[in-house]
């Protein structure tokens, strides 16, 4: 992920948003605290949105996510304006969006946003490449420049030779990568994903899943992606932002989600998440034993010896080399101290990328009894995994109860719903 800047790419401040006919008049009740379910009964207004605070840097992956009814969808249609507000500030590069006039908000949409829909939103009486190209034809890019174009992103999400294919004629993962090189196709430097992989197969969701961590390792898009599927929202998310009745419950990095959940609400979500499948090594490595980078026997038992430690892991200008343990060191006959080290008094004991998934080091972490070294992607040393550790993260569940989960899990007011309520 790019290095984010000082300011954030988009900022959402106080975003409070009322369906009903004086939204206005219910606002203040809103603020005080009264209940969704009370002002609802009270007055007829639904409310959708209250006091959301976003900041969402360039170059991430974005996910809002939360059930049926948690304002998930609502949300991402403020950020293009498709819903406005009742009130707050949505602010994109420092520019207030609520306050382009016509002109400036068509520009806006068609060069700076681009969004991918759930049921992939494609024109049926337009070709896969009139449906791709049809966001520069908006554009007003000449004809020949824009199918080129969109024949170059047909081809960058597996499509090559569909573009005189009509929608009905494509499977449900093709219409969507369709959809999403639509999305692309404009340079749009920010992609809204509202349940874009909602209506797939499982494993055609996976593979779509795949193919946008694949393109945003390319692109670095700044990425807002809705979905209410945490194990989604896990794969996919530099960071997660959780919605309840409206309300911003938490946010920050996956770890954080699944590790330090906020409340009986967010334990709800993670209790039955495979943490193998979702927590990577970085996230809960110990810091390094001791990194040995003596040239002989002796300087090695010395420095072990001094940092009071069993093992360590020696490292020479090639990189990580194996581990040394103080007790063989020791049996070393004293004559051979000045001997550089080697494979006799080394253990070979793998390293492991600190950012691949914990379940596919769970054999190595297994079968060695001496905690892994965990590298980057250069080969440094960044600290170390053992077996202890790996048991300890993947049996510590948050303690929701059944009751709970099951309350959590009925559906409530759907933002569709919510949505039809502002006509």
């Amino acid at each position: 992920m790019n290095k984010p800047n000082k300011t954030p790419l988009i900022q959402i401040k106080g975003l409070y948003k009322i369906f009903g006919k004086t939204p206005e008049k219910v606002l203040p009740d809103v603020k005080a605290g009264k209940s969704k379910d009370d002002i609802l009964a009270a007055t007829g207004h639904t409310v959708g949105l209250q006091q959301i605070d976003l900041d969402i840097e360039r170059g991430e992956i974005f996910v809002i996510m939360g059930l049926s009814g948690s304002g998930k969808s609502t949300l991402i249609r403020h950020f293009n304006r498709l819903i406005d507000p009742t009130e707050g500030q949505i602010i994109v590069e420092g520019e207030d969006v609520m306050k382009l006039d016509d002109k400036g908000l068509q520009h806006f949409r068609r060069h700076k946003m681009s969004m991918v829909f759930q049921r992939f939103g494609l024109m049926p009486h337009r070709t896969v490449l009139q449906n791709v190209a049809y966001g520069l034809q908006v554009q007003g890019i000449s004809k020949e420049d824009r199918d080129k174009k969109a024949t170059e992103w047909l081809e960058t999400v597996g499509l090559a030779g569909y573009e005189q294919q009509y929608p009905s004629q494509l499977s449900g993962g093709q219409q969507q990568r369709v959809g999403l090189a639509r999305a692309l196709c404009t340079d749009a430097e920010i992609l809204l994903m509202d349940e874009a992989f909602s209506a797939l197969d499982p494993l055609i969701r996976s593979e779509m899943q795949d193919q946008l961590i694949e393109l945003q390792e390319k692109l670095q898009k700044t990425i807002i992606f809705i979905t209410h599927d945490l194990d989604e929202a896990l794969r996919l998310g530099d960071r997660i932002a959780i919605l309840r009745d409206g309300k911003l419950v938490q946010q920050g990095r996956p770890v954080d989600i699944l590790l330090d959940p906020a409340d009986d609400y967010v334990e709800a979500f993670v209790k039955d998440v495979n943490r193998a499948r979702a927590l990577t090594v970085d996230t809960v490595m110990q810091p390094q034993s001791l990194r040995i980078s003596a040239d002989t026997i002796g300087e090695a038992l010395a420095q072990m010896r001094s940092a009071k430690v069993e093992h360590g892991y020696y490292v020479n200008d090639d990189g990580y080399q194996g581990a040394l343990c103080i007790d063989k060191l020791e049996s070393v006959d004293t004559s051979r101290h000045d001997d550089a080290i080697d494979d006799k008094v080394l253990e070979d004991l793998p390293g492991i990328q600190s950012d691949a998934l914990i379940e596919h080091v769970i054999p190595d972490t297994i079968e060695h009894e001496l905690p892994l070294p965990v590298l980057d992607q250069d080969g440094e040393l960044q600290g170390q995994l053992s077996r202890e550790s790996v048991v300890e993260v993947l049996s510590e569940q948050p303690a929701a109860n059944g009751a709970e989960a099951e309350k959590f899990s009925k559906p409530t007011n759907t933002d569709t719903d919510e949505t039809k309520a502002s006509a």
